[in-house]
């Protein structure tokens, strides 16, 4: 999946839910590089880098994002009658959540320098990411923006914002 969403603020809060999906693609494709680098290079300070990025991402910007989502496009989704789909989503989460625990401390002993630890079922990893941003992009986001009047989206990106602590 490619994306050309431009710098997005939290006055199109469905903008900056895709541009999060582009970064969500970049942070995956980082850690998929980083895999390699530690095979060939073990956790030296390149991976020692990639491994704080990474783990930086997905410990504070995805789970706001998930939060984002089940805030205002899950509510959405269920005011269409599109129940399995925002439970297919909220599963989604559950499950990514589940995946990063088992990965996350695989990158903790990269960031320290340590390149002993197994690494976790990375390509499941990025599979329920992929697949879980193929089904936001393909149906749930349009269909939740198509029930959000302009109002109710500024009200949805002043959410947002606020409890990132960016004032709006």
């Amino acid at each position: 999946i490619k994306f050309s969403t431009p710098a997005a603020g939290f006055d199109e809060p469905f903008a900056m839910l895709h541009a999060c999906h582009e970064r969500v693609e970049r942070s995956l494709a980082l850690l998929e590089r980083l895999t390699a680098h530690v095979v060939q290079h073990g956790a030296d300070a390149q991976a020692r880098d990639a491994a704080r990025d990474v783990l930086r991402y997905f410990d504070i910007a995805a789970p706001q994002h998930h939060e984002d989502e089940e805030r205002h496009v899950l509510p959405a989704l269920r005011a269409q009658d599109q129940a399995a789909l925002a439970d297919r989503i909220a599963a989604d989460h559950v499950a990514m959540s589940a995946a990063w625990q088992s990965l996350r401390p695989w990158l903790l002993a990269i960031g320290q320098g340590d390149a002993s630890v197994v690494m976790p079922d990375l390509p499941r990893f990025t599979a329920l990411y992929r697949e879980h941003i193929a089904l936001e992009e393909g149906s749930a986001f349009t269909r939740a923006q198509s029930v959000l009047d302009a109002a109710q989206q500024r009200a949805m990106g002043r959410e947002m914002a606020q409890r990132r602590g960016v004032a709006t």
